[in-house]
């Protein structure tokens, strides 16, 4: 099968993403994170190139969180998270229709229970992408809409554009430090502490007969450019 060239095919594919649901759209090599992969042998063998999807989450449902995630929010998430794998399986056809080949990996599936891991990290992805940069929250941050994303990737030989990563950005904000109810977080990722979060997150997951591992409090406090923090995260 003939192969679209590149820059013809990326055009196609940001154009599909951006008019099917997706707030952001990048690129990247993946060799910065390939090493932290977690895939069967052949499954992402000469795929080095990435597409990273972010979907935007609703603030008005975020509005809702107050001491603990809500029903609402757990919908919310998980359509979030199926719209993201609706995206990359789209996605992943379209570059194999044009010669090349490509792997969706899910937005949210767990591979490794007691460590809490994915195939891969979708954030670690996005911000080799430059969709943003690594919060004090641990958790992807963009300029224009926080930590009010969802995320998922695909994984692709296609040679796409190696993206400039961002510089780390939350300034002087210390929303999220506030509004943790897990004091979890510190003044960097790296000062991010899981099990405080992960406890806590179960712990919502019992009390409130969720059935999802799910919080939202810190990306509630994580608006980006041009809205308030929401400090008022825990009443």
């Amino acid at each position: 099968m003939p192969r679209t060239s590149p820059e013809k095919l990326l055009t196609t594919l940001r154009s599909f993403a951006l008019s099917n649901g997706a707030a952001l759209f990048g690129t990247c090599s993946l060799d910065g994170v390939k090493d932290t992969f977690h895939f069967e042998p052949g499954e992402a063998e000469g795929l080095d190139y990435g597409l990273s999807i972010a979907v935007r989450l609703s603030r008005a449902v975020l509005e809702g969180i107050r001491e603990a995630p809500t029903l609402l929010y757990k919908w919310h998430y998980r359509q979030a998270n199926a719209q993201l794998d609706r995206l990359a399986f789209l996605l992943s056809g379209i570059i194999q229709d044009h010669g090349w080949r490509a792997v969706p990996v899910p937005a949210s599936q767990v591979v490794d229970w007691e460590r809490q891991t994915g195939h891969l990290s979708h954030r670690h992805v996005a911000r080799a992408a430059g969709l943003g940069w690594l919060g004090r929250n641990n958790l992807l941050v963009t300029p224009a809409f926080g930590s009010q994303v969802r995320l998922v990737t695909v994984l692709t030989d296609l040679p796409v554009p190696n993206a400039e990563p961002m510089p780390f950005g939350c300034g002087e904000c210390r929303a999220c430090i506030s509004a943790c109810p897990a004091q979890a977080i510190g003044n960097s990722a790296s000062e991010f502490v899981f099990q405080r979060c992960y406890d806590q997150v179960l712990a919502f997951c019992k009390s409130k007969n969720l059935g999802v591992r799910i919080c939202g409090i810190c990306v509630k406090a994580c608006p980006g450019q041009g809205q308030t923090p929401a400090t008022e995260s825990l009443g």
